[in-house]
């Protein structure tokens, strides 16, 4: 799996959904070429490291018509662009985006995610 290589990171969020525990970071450094935004890093109980992401990366300027960032699922045996738009710079867009790919994937169509304190 090419997991995200974060150097860096600040958590945002902190979410249980399901059987997995979920983390929203922002202020990535990371030692990808990737220019990170979020990632929503999901972490099944009982494992001690992610198996699931989804990112939100920043365009290059050649696709910036396409939107400001695109969504990408990275999970072993998938890595996988969603879609390019303004709207993932926002955390609430994104997060909401984030977990309703994560349920298609993951088979989880009939848990809510749960923001923790």
């Amino acid at each position: 799996m090419e997991a995200p290589k974060i150097q860096t990171a600040i958590p945002q969020r902190r979410y249980q959904f399901g059987e997995y525990t979920g983390v929203v970071l922002g202020e990535i450094e990371s030692g990808d070429a990737v220019k990170y935004l979020y990632i929503l890093a999901l972490v099944r109980e009982g494992e001690g490291k992610p198996g699931f992401y989804v990112t939100a990366e920043k365009n290059p300027r050649s696709r910036a018509h396409e939107g400001s960032h695109r969504l990408r699922v990275i999970t072993h045996g998938l890595i996988e662009e969603i879609e390019s738009s303004d709207r993932w710079a926002d955390i609430d867009a994104f997060c909401e985006e984030a977990f309703t790919v994560a349920a298609k994937v993951l088979g989880l169509s009939d848990e809510k995610p749960e923001r923790l304190a």
